[in-house]
């Protein structure tokens, strides 16, 4: 796994501010490209946070026998930490100001949002978004003879398969979601809905046009902000340092354990050496009174010490430029819960939360007008 130069996902854009049957294969076609190094780079970060990290392909050149490739994998570490803190407790839909008459309605929809396990979901999409800084999500109305306690159905889709595409003009409206499956030998279907209508294109070609009455399109993006870089995206050269740091320092260990045998004005054979390793010990003496003789291990060890201030201070960074609280503590018992708060760092990760909280919120209203179209198509429920 080579070393990639990543600086966050590209908008996809189009000057096509609306989609047809005329265009819609030509707006697609421009849009691949940029789709695929989104989908190169997302694929990286995937592998990365799995811990398919560099230093698996590490070469020592220098007693090649001795190299460890020890993966410290930080990456999962400050995906969960902001998965977990952002979406540790299930959204609920709450009225604003004091509508009445509409309370049950909300309740159901809440009911509705948590037989579709959307709490899952929106964990599944963090994990997304903070891995390679956006995610989708696509939302559909329930098949004719289904029948669950929802009206509609909730998915979380592979940002290496799916992209939205924006109008290059003012507010950079969507006007084109696209997912795509490959199937067996290898033909790629792409499904694409525009606001109004939903297109199956195969091998350039329209196979299917037919419109839909969601009155959207119906794959939502989440992106983490608004470069599309994920949470631990602008730290992967430090984590790449750790991890070497951390190998090398297994290295020294292992090379003072294995040291190598140094014979200074000592002349022995083959069959002697090997009785040495099986003997533990070897007799000789000065052949020559003017050349001492002399047999020594040949050791240098590393400074620990220094080596882990520079580990320490390496994660530290990490943690400051992630948002992440650290984990050193304080000795003083005068702190208050303000003090420790500010000092730990978890202001900070407040902070950071609240900034991803309002980009989930911009996508989420998106969702929501879907899915009170739906509501209001199949079960009559009228809520804004």
């Amino acid at each position: 796994m080579s070393v990639m130069q990543l600086n966050g996902r590209r908008m996809i854009k189009t000057d096509e501010s609306e989609v047809t049957n005329a265009n819609v294969v030509t707006i697609l076609r421009k849009a691949l490209p940029f789709h695929w190094k989104n989908r190169s780079e997302i694929n990286y970060l995937w592998h990365y946070y799995k811990g398919r990290q560099p230093i698996l392909n590490r070469v020592k050149l220098v007693r090649p026998e001795i190299a460890n490739r020890i993966v410290e994998n930080r990456a999962d570490e400050i995906v969960s930490f902001k998965s977990g803190y952002l979406m540790g407790e299930p959204l609920q839909y709450v009225t604003r100001g004091n509508a009445e008459g509409i309370a049950d309605a909300i309740n159901q929809l809440n009911e509705f949002v948590f037989a579709e396990e959307k709490p899952a979901k929106d964990k599944e999409l963090a994990d997304w978004f903070h891995i390679c800084g956006t995610s989708y999500r696509m939302v559909l109305p329930d098949e004719e003879g289904e029948e669950d306690d929802s009206p509609f159905e909730v998915y979380t889709l592979d940002p290496r398969n799916t992209f939205v595409v924006y109008h290059n003009g003012l507010g950079n409206k969507p006007v084109l979601g696209v997912k795509y499956v490959v199937d067996e030998k290898g033909v790629v279907t792409y499904s694409c809905y525009s606001k109004n209508y939903y297109f199956e294109i195969v091998e350039s070609k329209i196979v299917k046009s037919e419109p839909h009455i969601l009155g959207d399109i119906p794959i939502i993006e989440y992106p983490l902000n608004l470069a599309r870089i994920g949470a631990f995206e602008l730290v992967i050269p430090l984590l790449d340092a750790i991890n070497l740091t951390d190998s090398n320092r297994l290295d020294g260990v292992e090379q003072f354990i294995q040291a190598l045998l140094l014979f200074h004005n000592v002349d022995i054979s083959s069959d002697d050496y090997a009785k040495l390793r099986e003997d533990g010990a070897i007799k000789f003496k000065d052949i020559d009174p003017n050349l001492k003789a002399e047999v020594a291990y040949l050791t240098n060890t590393m400074n620990q010490g220094e080596t882990q201030t520079l580990v320490d201070h390496m994660y530290q960074t990490v943690l400051t430029i992630c948002g992440m609280p650290n984990r050193n503590g304080g000795s003083s018992t005068s702190d208050t819960g303000s003090a420790v708060i500010m000092r730990d760092g978890w202001s900070d990760a407040e902070a950071r939360a609240k900034n991803s909280e309002l980009m989930f919120k911009k996508s989420e209203r998106r969702f929501l007008k879907l899915v009170l179209n739906i509501c209001l198509t199949l079960v009559g429920m009228d809520l804004k």
